[in-house]
């Protein structure tokens, strides 16, 4: 298990990307959150196993959301887990 951080920059609130992060963690059974920033960006905080969390970054940089757009993403992993029992989007 890996810990994955991730800040998304681009057309990325108010198109659902939100809610389509969510359905792609669903079905790869990712834990963890995602939430709107104050600047426009969105983070996404998400556990599994590292293969799995490469394939969730992957489908995080093409946008989930077909009206979204990346335009820039940072993201780090780590081995600090905070042990999410499911995930969650925020406010």
């Amino acid at each position: 298990m890996k810990h994955l951080s991730i800040n998304v920059n681009g057309l990325v609130q108010g198109v659902g990307f939100r809610y389509s992060t969510f359905q792609v963690a669903e079905e790869l059974g990712v834990k963890g959150t995602v939430r709107n920033e104050n600047d426009g960006s969105v983070s996404i905080e998400a556990e599994a196993d590292e293969k799995i969390l490469y394939i969730f970054l992957n489908r995080i940089k093409s946008s989930p959301s077909p009206f979204g757009k990346v335009n820039k993403m940072d993201y780090t992993f780590s081995d600090d887990l905070q042990h999410y029992t499911k995930f969650t989007v925020i406010g």
